[in-house]
């Protein structure tokens, strides 16, 4: 684990957009040219960027897109090491990431209220402050059409251990699961996104 450099008083303030830095390595475990990105990228092949073949994160976190204008599948990524695709994702859909931009992280508190129907309606669950590894635990075993996020930076999956399809929730509502890219109405775990300055941790791995 890398020592962090900062001191205790800049651990304090509200990180600047200048905070972000990804590097972008076209060939796994970190070999091949290399790009740089401190800022949104719309397109990666536009800015000279062939394939993704693995990627550092020494500010984070990032959200990465399938498709360019951060459209399609979506890809979280905290501060760590990603050597190759299998380590940002398990959905086997797609090895293409198109597009990258910086999840701002605004607040240490979180809370999240997820809901059966379109429209805030139906069932739901209420997650304050923790990371939620499977609903059906919680005993909500309902699909989820509608989220509304209250306060901080979240990521659903698809299925229970953090699997399948990612969807980012940043803060404000989301009437239907299209709004936050889904297909399917479909989250059944989901986790807080830390902002490192305030959570030293390294990389969130998949569980296999």
């Amino acid at each position: 684990m890398a020592s962090d450099h900062q001191s205790p008083a800049s651990k304090q303030q509200q990180p600047a957009t200048s905070a972000f830095k990804l590097i972008i390595y076209e060939q796994e475990n970190f070999q091949g040219r290399c790009h740089e990105l401190t800022g949104p990228c719309n397109n990666l092949q536009e800015a000279g960027v062939e394939k993704v073949g693995s990627i550092l994160v020494q500010c984070g976190p990032w959200v990465g897109y399938e498709q360019p204008n951060c459209k399609g599948e979506q890809f979280v990524f905290e501060k760590g090491e990603y050597p190759r695709w299998d380590a940002w994702t398990n959905s086997r859909r797609s090895e293409n990431i198109c597009s990258f931009r910086p999840i701002k992280v605004d607040s240490q508190e979180h809370k999240i209220v997820l809901f059966e129907n379109p429209n805030f309606a139906g069932k739901k669950i209420e997650i304050i402050d923790d990371d939620v590894p499977s609903f059906h635990a919680h005993g909500y075993q309902e699909k989820v059409c509608s989220v509304r996020v209250q306060c901080g930076t979240w990521v659903g999956y698809q299925y229970p251990g953090y699997r399948g399809f990612q969807y980012l929730f940043e803060k404000g509502e989301y009437k239907e699961s299209s709004e936050f890219g889904a297909q399917l109405p479909q989250i059944q775990s989901v986790r807080r996104i830390r902002d490192m300055q305030w959570h030293q941790r390294g990389a969130f791995h998949v569980a296999s």
